[in-house]
């Protein structure tokens, strides 16, 4: 029995099994005033997409290029001073390798040039937004420097 008391009597020391977090909050503090003063001063990259309405109004003359959903494309001219019945008028089937030259001709006969002549793309909404780029980029590539994209008013605001 003299040994259990002399162990329970002694001023014996435990392990202390608790962590001190203090530190590791003060760094916490440190890391969240740092974000908090550098958020601001990074600038987002905004995209700016058009409306409807805000977008500019179409020239009266401009060539009109239909992309459909089985990737046909129609060409035509818009233009209210030409008479009808002009062949220009007229929805024309063209492939892709043959787009810039059927326009350059359009233009031409309207008395303007490929790279003055407005190109309107009008593509079906269930067209995907790769090939209607694939369309853009063959006309601008082509010297085509003004081209848009038609769209539609929804008539609701």
């Amino acid at each position: 029995m003299g040994a259990i008391q002399q162990r329970s009597g002694g001023a014996r020391r435990r392990a202390l099994a608790e962590i001190n977090v203090v530190p590791y909050i003060d760094v916490m503090l440190v890391l969240l005033i740092i974000f908090m003063v550098t958020a601001p001063l990074i600038t987002p990259s905004l995209v700016k997409l058009p409306t409807v309405g805000a977008a500019s109004r179409a020239p009266d003359t401009v060539v009109e290029v239909d992309l459909r959903v089985d990737h046909t494309l129609q060409v035509r001219l818009l233009d209210p001073k030409a008479r009808p019945g002009s062949a220009a008028l007229q929805p024309q089937d063209v492939t892709p390798a043959a787009l810039a030259q059927t326009v350059g001709q359009i233009a031409a006969g309207n008395g303007s040039s490929l790279a003055d002549m407005p190109v309107m793309i009008a593509a079906d909404k269930n067209v995907k937004y790769d090939d209607v780029m694939k369309l853009l980029d063959r006309l601008k590539r082509a010297g085509v420097r003004r081209v848009g994209l038609a769209v539609a008013a929804s008539g609701g605001r």
